[in-house]
């Protein structure tokens, strides 16, 4: 037995070792890639470390350094908002569905679920965030349209009806309001998915490029990757405006593929920084022996 249990180990483990291996391998090409020349990359394709240590594609998506940092302010700014908001006001919506003396519950409940069988369209939209909250050329427009997902107020609502019951009815003998419980006891024991809701979220808004692309004029509100995805364009602009041989030069000059993977590292490298710091809290539960029997 102890034999067959530690060939099981084993095999457990090399299958951990591959995946971790598939995982990261990736991302180690990316950023050698990054690092590496244009022309090498062109004649001798990827390779997992750089054949000739080359910072030309970062000179290149950092020439304007002036309007990356302003992009890098803007996003960050604009995700931190809308995460920080967006995980208070659907923690708000979701306490009172989770209750069962809320009398209204399942008409709210099917009121969040309705909107996400439809929707309004592009046009609509347009419409309405430019004509009427005229939230246009404004940071607000990434944060206010996007506060409140009926998704993440069920899976906040879900994990709110796990915690035991006798917490909140200790706390009501004790003569705490609705508030009190709220404030000092759903949140700090939902950190869980509170977590898992603020990290998707943020994700989703430092990913954002369409919003600059439809509602934003001004380039002091650009988000980062709107940025770098004109930049993309720019070089692939110029590497299609030349002919014949001036073409072959042009296109070892420029760097192209190599600034592609610049920028991924440039977009991604503040996500892996946050990410280790939501991680613990996804399979971590608070309420493990919060109630004694």
């Amino acid at each position: 037995m102890k034999k067959n249990d530690s060939v099981k180990q084993f095999l457990i483990i090399l299958f951990f070792i591959i995946l971790c291996l598939i995982i990261v391998i990736p991302l180690i090409v990316v950023i050698s890639v990054s690092l590496s020349s244009e022309k090498d990359i062109a004649v001798n394709g990827y390779c997992l470390f750089p054949r000739l240590f080359d910072l030309s594609a970062y000179r290149y998506v950092f020439l304007n350094q002036t309007e990356i940092i302003n992009a890098y302010k803007v996003t960050f700014i604009f995700s931190m908002l809308t995460m920080i908001l967006a995980v208070l006001l659907m923690s708000m919506i979701a306490y009172p569905l989770s209750r069962s003396n809320f009398k209204s519950k399942r008409f709210v409940a099917f009121y969040l679920y309705f909107t996400t069988l439809f929707g309004g369209g592009l046009v609509p939209s347009y419409i309405l965030i430019t004509q009427y909250l005229h939230l246009n050329d404004t940071i607000w427009v990434y944060i206010i349209p996007y506060l409140i997902t009926p998704w993440y107020i069920f899976m906040i609502r879900t994990f709110f009806q796990n915690i035991p019951n006798e917490i909140i009815e200790s706390m009501l003998i004790d003569g705490a309001i609705e508030y009190t419980i709220y404030y000092k006891i759903m949140l700090p024991l939902s950190k869980p998915v509170l977590a898992t809701v603020a990290l998707f979220v943020f994700l989703g808004k430092w990913n954002d490029w369409m919003t600059s692309m439809l509602y934003i004029n001004q380039d002091k509100y650009i988000s980062l990757q709107y940025l770098l995805q004109r930049i993309m364009k720019n070089i692939e602009l110029l590497r299609d405006t030349n002919s014949g041989t001036v073409q072959m030069m042009a296109s070892m000059d420029i760097p192209a593929e190599t600034v592609r993977m610049a920028m991924a590292v440039v977009v991604a490298g503040p996500v892996l920084v946050i990410f280790p710091f939501f991680q613990k809290y996804f399979t971590k539960g608070l309420t493990v022996g919060s109630v004694k029997g």
